[in-house]
């Protein structure tokens, strides 16, 4: 029998890696330095801090998985070297690699740590997978471009390679993130972690001739929108049970180490209990959407690890390039549990909705800063009375960026999400008559 499925969630920094498992997860992925295909979230991890994470994590009994997935100049190859059999020492739960020379370099370094393929790689099938799996790769990352039906043909093939399909984030323009379009426009090289994300900005057509050196704009037709190259979020919650029936997927990733915290939380969290829903046999998609529509999206779609490429016509948000979600974080609650930070202005008498991190439960209170009450639908709310700091200082109000700790009426779990609906959001910026869509 199959083992349960994994659940692979992104780990940008310490505080997401440690929300990511707190919300479900059952292993993260990140990594250090320029290496991995995400700069940016390379920056906010130190080795001081990502060997931190690694030994809480396992300290849980859950995994970390090292990205080195960019691909190698000849300049660098020493460097690759140097920074594997330092990433080793940290004993990691695997290498995320992409380029078959690193594979080999892998091996030879660390041996006793095993290999996952990125996606980058491209594999599409049996024939690729087996040559990779003859190389020592023990899990291969399927492009995103991948149908169950080919991962049910490479599983049959090699039953004893594992494989990880995406089921939810951004999705690239171009094939499996083999895009140049960054490096033409900006410089910035797509496949070395850099991507300035280019697909994303709306374009305006022109036409020109050279006789005459005249140039015309190209008005798009009316409601078409200009975010020609904008693809759609990845979302197949609704999915997973199909995924997991297969019996050939061993492990469900969800993209975004540069995301919010708020995402990392709150879409682990609706994947595992979708997962968990699936084992006992209570399936609820509706429930899982609802909760991942409360995130910013550039609109869902179910991509194509169901439907195959051509058989999609709804992959592309022509009209904006991202949107609000049903709901705004208002604060986070610290990692000792006795204090939130505000992300969106609050003040005395707001009511917020508690999301708290998976198998966690909490008590009703009452006291000076507030009343925490759970409804009929098993909803639990914070009504705040009182916001003091954590020095004493009181405040009718609190905004956003202000780094102060707000004491909570009583200590909930580490990492506890506050959120309010976005149409009580957007009012309080003086924004309610905003559209639901906007570059935010």
């Amino acid at each position: 029998m199959q083992n349960k499925i994994e659940l692979l969630s992104p780990a940008g920094n310490l505080e997401k890696l440690q929300i990511a498992l707190g919300y479900g997860a059952d292993a993260v992925y990140g990594g250090v330095s320029s290496f991995s295909l995400r700069i940016r979230s390379g920056k906010e991890f130190d080795i001081e801090s990502f060997s931190g994470g690694i030994e809480y994590a396992h300290s849980l009994g859950k995994k970390v998985y090292v990205t080195i997935n960019s691909f190698p100049f000849n300049s660098q190859i020493k460097l690759y070297e140097r920074h594997i059999a330092q990433m080793a020492e940290l004993n990691p739960d695997a290498l995320i690699v992409a380029s078959p020379g690193i594979v080999k370099m892998a091996n030879t370094i660390a041996p006793n740590i095993p290999i996952h393929l990125s996606t980058q790689a491209n594999v599409m099938n049996s024939l690729d997978a087996q040559v990779y799996y003859d190389m020592g790769v023990k899990r291969i990352i399927a492009a995103r471009e991948i149908s169950l039906k080919d991962c049910e043909a490479i599983k049959k093939t090699i039953p004893e390679l594992e494989l990880e399909v995406f089921v939810h984030g951004s999705m690239c323009f171009a094939y499996s993130g083999r895009c140049l379009i960054s490096a033409l426009q900006m410089g910035r090289v797509p496949n070395r972690g850099s991507c300035a994300n280019d697909c994303r900005f709306p374009y305006e057509i022109f036409a020109h001739n050279p006789e005459t050196n005249t140039t015309f704009r190209l008005d798009e037709e009316e409601g078409v929108g200009t975010y020609i190259m904008n693809a759609k979020d990845m979302n197949l919650a609704s999915h997973v049970e199909e995924i997991i029936s297969s019996g050939v997927i061993d492990s469900l990733k969800i993209e975004g180490r540069t995301k919010s915290p708020y995402y990392a939380a709150v879409v682990t969290k609706a994947y595992r209990h979708a997962i968990d829903d699936c084992y006992a046999g209570t399936f609820d998609a509706v429930k899982y959407q609802s909760e991942l529509n409360t995130t910013q999206n550039r609109g869902f779609t179910d991509a194509y690890l169901i439907s195959r490429p051509f058989e999609k016509h709804n992959t592309q948000s022509h009209d904006f390039t991202i949107q609000y979600g049903t709901h705004q974080v208002a604060a986070l609650v610290s990692g000792d549990g006795k204090t939130w930070r505000c992300k969106d202005k609050t003040c005395v008498g707001d009511k917020v909705e508690i999301v708290l991190p998976a198998g966690t439960a909490i008590e009703p209170v009452d006291n000076e800063y507030g009343t925490i009450t759970q409804d009929e639908d098993g909803k639990y709310w914070l009504e705040f009375k009182k916001i003091i700091s954590a020095q004493g200082r009181e405040f009718e109000c609190i905004h956003s960026g202000d780094e102060r700790d707000i004491v909570l009426p009583a200590i909930l779990p580490r990492y506890t999400i506050l959120r309010r609906g976005i149409d009580e959001a957007l009012e309080k910026k003086g924004l309610a008559d905003e559209p639901s869509c906007g570059n935010i």
